[in-house]
């Protein structure tokens, strides 16, 4: 059992919190919580696991009033909060394991309920896993310098050291900052291989340009010249 999954043995009902964002597995998400229903369950969950459910959920563009069931979330994990002295507070959380939502529960609570069904990537094989993972993580440490060298090179280029293939497959999705529905594709995705190949596809689509516009950034930074214009 993976620690993830120790942190929500047990657990079938969470407090949800629908947002229009997805939130992935080890990726950190700080809040400002204002509502009066959100300050009730950070108060709940203080006297129990410290978790709620990150749920997608647009309603500007949805008839619904909450998030459909069958829908995927994700689990958060209160690391800090700050209290403000109106009730209000400030939170970093950090998403733990994705879950699928199999019904609501009424609790008599002001916020939702949802009884849950948690979820990490299906085991495959490694012999086609391990491969693919690495070539993803060469092309992203190759992104990650020429974003290195567009900032200036300011500081020094940190070590970045390869996680296992599906934390890696999540880091990467992360670093994007893709549209909320394409990042939704990618955590509803069970296959550590399908999402890796997705994956290699868009960083070989932008590794080049990336490092061609860091080459061209840091000649001008040199009072070089270029002639070579980029298309994105």
């Amino acid at each position: 059992m993976s620690e993830a999954s120790e942190k929500v043995a047990g657990i079938r009902h969470l407090p949800l919190f629908p947002l229009p964002l997805v939130l992935l597995p080890n990726e950190l998400l700080p809040l400002h919580i204002f509502e009066p229903r959100y300050r009730q369950m950070l108060k709940d969950i203080g006297l129990e696991q410290n978790l709620f459910g990150v749920m997608y959920f647009n309603q500007e563009g949805s008839l619904a009033d909450k998030p459909p069931l069958d829908a995927i979330g994700c689990a958060a994990e209160v690391r800090e909060i700050q209290n403000l002295p109106d009730g209000r507070s400030n939170l970093l959380s950090i998403g733990v394991i994705r879950f699928r939502l199999l019904d609501y529960v009424d609790t008599g609570d002001p916020y939702l309920v949802g009884d849950v069904d948690f979820f990490e990537d299906d085991l495959e094989d490694e012999a086609i896993l391990n491969p693919l993972a690495d070539e993803v993580f060469r092309l992203f440490k190759r992104i990650a310098k020429a974003a290195h060298k567009l900032s200036g090179e300011r500081g020094r280029f940190p070590e970045i050291p390869q996680a296992e293939p599906q934390a890696l497959s999540f880091l990467v999705t992360a670093a994007f900052n893709l549209e909320p529905e394409m990042k939704y594709k990618m955590v509803e995705i069970r296959s550590t291989v399908e999402r890796l190949e997705k994956l290699l596809e868009i960083l070989k689509q932008t590794v080049g340009k990336m490092e061609e516009s860091a080459d061209i950034h840091k000649i001008s930074q040199t009072n070089g010249h270029s002639k070579k214009k980029i298309d994105f």
